[in-house]
């Protein structure tokens, strides 16, 4: 196993002390798990959960790749036999306990998939993520679509991880059977998150057959996947509206404008002329989900927008709606909205440090109160400033590549070691220079994401602000 560091200096001073602090703080969720090092989502959260534990894991895996792969490994492992994996994974009494009682979200398959490639690429590991995918896949299928229309369901509240939801009515907050619940007002509901699982299982799983090179079967699962995100757009997306709307039991339209259209931008389910339309007419209108805190769970003009700041999904912006943004954006290639939403969190949480789950729309002001007690060190918001600074300044690692980021107006120092490698990015605030193993590999503009491969070769640049200037690429000098 690699080991992993970041080091990070800035003359942002602010920022500087998020880091540190993220760093620090995040240690105290580093956890044993029966013998398993595993990073806890924590703020009061003891377990690590499906909706966010794989994606923080990877996120970690950064700084510790241990704990991040365990991360992703103990939700395959504790699979049941007939394909439903665990909505969270707790030590109860010294014990090991999967929990199957919701499915808590699903930010699994990309970052399990990246693990393979951070991991070294180990051919079992790839054969166990692919075994797991396929025994879900089939098990959504098999339960989920309960009346048959060709769309999957959720069942309860914490299926989909929105916790308290108004929309959800008389849902119960989890559900252990087999079956869905009785006599309530919206559930069982078709799901653009629960279809959205499908979509990125499938999607992944053609991935995994692309690296076997099999290509008649990757041809086949991603003709699967776009039957799930035809479906999708057949039956959950608004035309005139420009959104996704699950459907309640008896197939109505649940018209509540909730930010879901950007979880499914996460998992990749949405065409791009659907990703456009959300953005664009939703995600970045002042009116709905562009507040002074952006990204509120559902439009603050909506009739169900709720402000508690409690642990509630019906409108305070979700720190854990920041962390999943990043690929959400990412995969539309909204990548210049990054450096925007990033900066608002910063600032939300300010020079006290403390990092809570929920923030209000309106002021910015953290909601600290959660569970039980003044809440501090949540995985997801700590998670969010330290990806957010490797996007803007610093280098990610997806698959075959790295991501540099080159936002402008801060002088920094990011240096990512992996092993014996290292990359190290230098930003004067108005320019870049990228070292590979000690070797410089370019000089580069301001706001830029710029994609190298592991030898330091230019693949693409990209822009890391809206009108930012795309020059063409000339002996590595932009």
């Amino acid at each position: 196993m690699y080991n992993t560091r970041v080091s990070f200096e800035t003359n942002d001073g602010l920022l500087q002390k998020l880091m540190d602090t993220a760093e620090k703080k995040s240690l105290e969720n580093l956890k044993d798990f029966a013998g398993r090092k595993v990073l806890i989502e924590g703020g009061g959260y003891e377990k690590i959960w499906l909706e966010t534990q794989p994606m923080g894991g990877e996120m970690y895996a950064k700084r510790d790749l241990e704990a991040g792969l365990n991360n992703n490994l103990l939700f395959m492992e504790c699979q049941r036999e007939d394909g439903r994996i665990p909505g969270s994974i707790a030590m109860i009494d010294g014990v090991l306990t999967p929990q199957f009682n919701k499915f808590q979200g699903f930010c699994f398959p990309a970052p399990a998939m990246n693990m393979y490639y951070l991991t070294g690429k180990e051919p079992g590991y790839l054969e166990l993520l692919y075994g797991t995918l396929e025994r879900f896949d089939a098990y959504l299928w098999r339960v989920r679509d309960s009346d048959g229309d060709g769309c999957l369901e959720t069942w309860c509240k914490y299926d989909t991880g929105e916790d308290h939801a108004v929309r959800y009515g008389d849902a119960p907050d989890a559900w252990t059977e087999e079956t869905p619940p009785e006599g309530c007002q919206a559930v069982p509901m078709a799901s653009v998150d629960i279809m959205s699982f499908s979509y990125a299982s499938r999607e992944t799983m053609a991935e995994i057959c692309r690296e076997w090179k099999d290509e008649e079967k990757e041809r086949r699962w991603r003709l699967k996947a776009k039957e799930v995100q035809d479906k999708i757009k057949e039956y959950l997306w608004n035309e005139e509206r420009g959104a996704c709307f699950d459907r309640d039991k008896h197939h109505k339209v649940m018209d509540v404008l909730i930010h879901n259209s950007l979880r499914a931008m996460y998992w990749n389910s949405l065409t791009p002329y659907m990703a456009k339309r959300f953005v664009e007419e939703h995600l970045l209108n002042p009116e709905e989900f562009w507040t002074p805190m952006p990204l509120p769970s559902v439009a603050v003009n909506d009739p169900l927008f709720r402000n508690v700041t409690t642990n509630n999904w019906s409108g305070q912006a979700e720190a854990l709606t920041y962390q999943r943004a990043i690929r959400a954006l990412e995969n539309y290639g909204y990548d210049w909205m990054i450096p925007l939403i990033g900066r608002k969190l910063f600032e939300a949480i300010g020079e006290d440090c403390i990092f809570v789950q929920q923030y209000d729309p309106f002021t910015q002001k953290p909601s600290y109160v959660s569970l039980e007690g003044k809440q501090d060190a949540y995985g997801p918001a700590m998670l969010s400033v330290m990806e957010y600074t490797a996007r803007m300044y610093g280098v990610h690692m997806e698959r075959e590549y790295l991501f540099w980021g080159t936002v402008s107006g801060t002088e920094s120092s990011y240096c990512q070691e992996w092993g014996e490698r290292s990359f190290l990015i230098k930003n004067n605030g108005k320019r870049a220079e990228a070292f590979l193993d000690g070797k410089k590999i370019f000089e580069a503009g301001a706001d830029l994401k710029i994609v190298t491969d592991f030898n330091g070769n230019i693949i693409r640049v990209d822009a890391l602000a809206r009108d930012a200037d795309r020059k063409n690429v000339k002996e590595g000098i932009f």
